[in-house]
């Protein structure tokens, strides 16, 4: 089973040389701690950032450079700041060609619901709205169950939608799983995890075929 940096970790193996790539709150803004040092890839951050590089050390931290979340960042050499207007036309331009999101719930049908709990105070969508309807490319990384042991991988999404049928994969503590028109397609299991707890663990239809592999995460 992983853990939130080994959620990561898998991810940062998706992102390839010359990617232009959004960090959603989260576990997702980890990934820019584990990208392989052999590829050039520019982190873009919807408040304002292209070129963010891994959080700082403890002692080093600049309290007005930060993300979207609000944590201080550090950036890369050639690394530019700019206005949100600027920010989300490259989002709704489509110069994006990954974003990597939390999510509280994941529908068999690529559905995301990733910002508002009903009776829970919130800001807003914030720019998650943006990013679904414009992003070709939507990994979600996420825990598989909740605090009860409830699945987030289900038929159907319960809470408040932020986009329709736009997740492509899903990386969580269990496995790696893409959205296919019938349903979640089990790509590797997380080490030490069996298919069984797998599928005990999603409640929308998982799709098993020949051996699951182990996940690799060197």
């Amino acid at each position: 089973m992983l853990d939130k940096n080994g959620i990561a970790k898998r991810i940062a193996k998706e992102v390839q040389d010359g990617y232009y790539v959004n960090l959603g709150i989260g576990i997702p803004t980890l990934v820019a701690n584990f990208v392989r040092d052999d590829i050039e890839v520019e982190f873009q951050s919807e408040n304002g950032v292209l070129g963010m590089g891994p959080f700082p050390f403890e002692g080093e931290e600049d309290a007005d450079i930060i993300n979207a979340g609000k944590q201080t960042i550090t950036t890369l050499p050639g690394a530019s700041f700019f206005d949100s207007a600027t920010s989300f036309a490259m989002i709704r331009g489509k110069h994006v060609d990954l974003t990597i999101l939390g999510a509280m719930e994941v529908s068999e049908e690529g559905d995301i619901a990733n910002w508002k709990i009903p009776g829970k105070m919130v800001k807003g969508m914030g720019g998650a709205m943006d990013l679904v309807a414009s992003a070709e490319n939507i990994i979600v990384a996420m825990m598989h169950t909740n605090k009860r042991g409830e699945s987030k991988l289900l038929k159907k999404c319960s809470l408040p939608l932020t986009g329709v049928g736009c997740v492509k994969k899903i990386v969580t503590n269990l496995a790696v799983l893409e959205v296919t028109p019938e349903g979640f397609k089990l790509l590797e299991r997380a080490p030490g995890v069996s298919v069984a707890e797998i599928k005990k663990a999603t409640e929308g239809n998982l799709l098993i075929e020949g051996d699951i592999p182990e996940m690799q995460l060197i």
